[in-house]
């Protein structure tokens, strides 16, 4: 087959590994970015440490994606999370597996491996145009892009694949622009929901003004038949961090569903309830229930407050009632907070819109990769494996579609 001139729109990690896949395949790879640098949220999320993927057995990992899993799976079988290590092994960013399973770099961050995977790209010839924010297509089919100077560029590409990401962090460019081009195109739709997101609770004034931006420690929570371990965030308008957002698709399908949801948290997983009742028989004379909640039941000022929050004006003084209320506290949740803040998005392009090698049926030699889908995940390492492991399969269906045209 000979090289062919191949357009893709967007530089986040799925475009990315999509150019390095089909460069590598002979082809001439121009990457269209709307921003003025590729991969910013790539970067930024990298910036606490970049986790790449997740060590638990494949099967576990497949189980992440949810309803998407059965269309996902092929994909994240060819390229499991130990060919995503080998491939950032291949970069120089030697990878090892943290205490909680998930998988990082070495160098705990984003920028050298970005680094060093634009010099691989460079190397094998594949453009880089930025400031082209992408506009759809004219009349006789090009690809349209409109410039920092309002000039429009067209392109005629033999074929493009679409990598624009979500609508989370919509600053770093993925701000589901995408959506109105396709949806002219009778493309069908999910529309674009907050994931890996935290939930507004109608804190008190005191609870806003005073732990604002504290976490909540050593904590479970409950939805449903779904437990999670972990620490939660308080947040002035409500509550977020790695314990909610684990939760945060069916607690967001439950607000849509009902008009709220409730988390239980079980701020002492490590006691029974029996056992934190017997720590709070002995209370001193005179000693406050908030002392008392403190040393006797080894409660952090923020989990005392947020159980006067959820118990309203009738905190409980008996030791069992209190022991059951501080293992199941009842969390009012009323809202996702708005995709802006979210980690990740849900919905996107409908599985039912594309074809096996992740071609839009509707608009053949147009493949989709990443975000732009529907299907969602924790955090986790599991975002990230999905982008670059639907980057891989779009790449290997545009390959195949064109030695067939």
């Amino acid at each position: 087959m000979s090289a062919q001139n191949i357009a893709i729109i967007g530089a986040g990690p799925a475009g990315l590994i999509a150019a390095e896949r089909l460069a590598q395949a002979g082809h001439r790879v121009t990457i269209y970015e709307r921003m003025a640098s590729p991969a910013r949220k790539f970067l930024l999320a990298g910036r606490g440490g970049l986790n790449l993927t997740h060590s638990e057995p494949l099967d576990a990992v497949l189980g992440r994606y949810r309803e998407a899993k059965g269309w996902l799976e092929p994909a994240i079988r060819a390229f499991p999370p130990q060919a995503l290590r080998d491939w950032a092994d291949g970069l120089g960013a030697e990878t090892f597996v943290g205490s909680s399973g998930r998988i990082f770099p070495r160098a705990m961050k984003a920028s050298p491996l970005l680094r060093a995977w634009l010099r691989r790209l460079e190397g094998l010839g594949v453009r880089l145009a930025s400031g082209r924010l992408w506009t759809g297509w004219d009349a006789a089919g090009a690809l349209t892009f409109r410039l920092a100077s309002s000039e429009t560029e067209t392109v005629h590409p033999a074929a493009a694949l679409l990598a624009l990401g979500g609508a989370s962090w919509p600053r770093l460019g993925s701000d589901g622009g995408w959506v109105p081009l396709l949806a002219a195109r009778e493309i069908a739709i999910s529309p674009l929901r907050p994931a890996n997101a935290g939930f507004t609770v109608a804190w008190s004034q005191t609870m806003r003004a005073r732990f604002a931006g504290t976490p909540l420690k050593r904590i479970e929570a409950r939805f449903g038949d779904e437990e999670v371990a972990g620490e939660a965030m308080i947040d002035a308008d409500g509550i977020e961090g790695g314990l909610v957002y684990a939760l945060s698709a069916p607690l967001r399908e439950a607000v849509l569903r009902d008009g709220a949801a409730t988390l239980r948290l079980d701020l002492r997983p490590d006691l029974s309830t029996e056992a934190l009742a017997a720590r709070l028989t002995k209370r001193r004379k005179g000693e406050t229930l908030s002392n008392h909640l403190r040393k006797a039941a080894g409660l952090s000022p923020v989990a005392v407050a947020l159980l006067r929050e959820v118990a309203g004006a009738a905190m409980p003084a008996e030791p069992g009632a209190l022991a059951l209320l501080i293992k199941d506290a009842p969390l009012r949740l009323a809202a996702p907070m708005p995709i802006a803040r979210a980690i990740s998005t849900a919905g996107g392009i409908a599985h039912g819109e594309l074809d096996a090698g992740f071609m839009l049926k509707r608009l053949p030699g147009v493949f989709v990769a990443g975000e732009m889908l529907d299907w969602e995940a924790p955090t986790g390492g599991y975002l990230l494996q999905a982008s670059l492991a639907t980057g891989v399969a779009a790449a290997a269906g545009l390959e195949a579609w064109l030695a067939r045209a």
